[in-house]
């Protein structure tokens, strides 16, 4: 009696079902042929940074060398400010495993190739203990963007460039870091699970076809061989003599047998191996630089996206019409 019921229930849900599915499909073409092209391309803000200026026109400089001195001293700064001076572009780069930042960083230096002239310096203040090869390559690319137009570039290390870090840090005309900061690393890293024998345990197989013999070598599912083992070998060793030879292009003094083992260094031993050119913080140089350049700090902020509920009910369809899968 029950199954009489259930059957026709269970007819109406997937009818239901597939009735929505159809009209979700039909209503995303919809809304993408209305929507136009986004020009939204994000935002590049320059805010001078008057260090000293701002220094002495706050109140505790004030209390501490007295009002006439202060305001004596912010008028010959004022002074200061109206000669014409080189500029100096102030950038941060916060790395991550990806990268992701290097969209940030193109946008940046973009804006700056369009105002900047010969005589004028980008100072990048970098913080990354490296990650994705092709994502840090690129980033490193850009910066040597700026040297080629005839622009000095800086790159200041307060507390780690390592690996893909450095890759971006060695393109620099000069390196600073602090005594305790780390540099170098300049190594290649590959490496993943094997849950072969985990699925063997519980009887389960795993089926991959491939064409082209190097198409798949290590895997995580099936079984890895030394021939597998000895091409991605091979391809790490490849990738470290590509950055060697980027590290040499740039920095041609180094001894590459000492310093590209894969080890990193603090402050002092990678000045002493000519990993770095100086001992120094990033506001000690902002300073230094202050006085004879006018100072722009530069930062690009991405659009906002403006994914509303309908776009956010539609993705899962979105991701199975153009092939990927929301589950990835």
């Amino acid at each position: 009696m029950l199954e009489h019921y259930l059957i026709p229930y269970g007819l109406f849900v997937a009818q239901t079902a597939t009735l929505l599915f159809l009209v979700l499909v039909a209503l995303l073409f919809f809304v993408k042929g209305l929507r136009a092209p986004s020009a939204r391309v994000g935002q590049v803000d320059l805010q001078p940074l008057d260090l000293q200026r701002d220094l002495y026109g706050s109140p505790w400089a004030v209390s501490v060398i007295g009002k006439q001195r202060s305001k004596a001293k912010r008028k010959a700064l004022k002074a200061a400010s109206k000669e014409e001076r080189p500029k100096g572009f102030v950038l941060s780069f916060h790395g991550d495993v990806k990268a992701s930042g290097a969209k940030k960083l193109a946008e940046e230096i973009n804006a700056i190739l369009e105002i900047a002239e010969p005589g004028d310096t980008v100072v990048l203040k970098l913080e990354s203990p490296g990650g994705s090869v092709a994502g840090y390559g690129l980033a490193a690319s850009h910066l040597e963007r700026i040297k080629t137009r005839g622009i000095k570039l800086q790159v200041t290390v307060d507390k780690v460039a390592a690996s893909g870090g450095y890759l971006m840090a060695v393109v620099a005309d000069q390196i600073w870091a602090t005594s305790f900061a780390v540099v170098g690393s300049i190594g290649v890293v590959a490496s993943m699970p094997n849950f072969k024998r985990l699925l063997d345990d519980k009887k389960v197989d795993f089926e991959q076809i491939t064409a082209g013999e190097y198409k798949r070598t290590l895997t995580l599912f099936g079984e890895n061989t030394d021939q597998d083992r000895a091409k991605v070998q091979s391809e790490v060793d490849a990738i470290h003599n590509q950055f060697k030879g980027w590290v040499k292009k740039f920095r041609p003094e180094l001894d590459l047998a000492q310093v590209a083992t894969g080890e990193w260094w603090q402050g002092e031993g990678a000045l002493e191996l000519g990993l770095i050119d100086h001992l120094g913080t990033s506001d000690e140089l902002l300073h230094t630089l202050s006085e004879t350049h006018r100072l722009y700090a530069v930062n690009w902020t991405a659009p906002k996206s403006k994914q509303g509920l309908v776009a956010k009910l539609l993705s899962p369809a979105n991701a199975l019409l153009s092939g990927q899968s929301p589950l990835t």
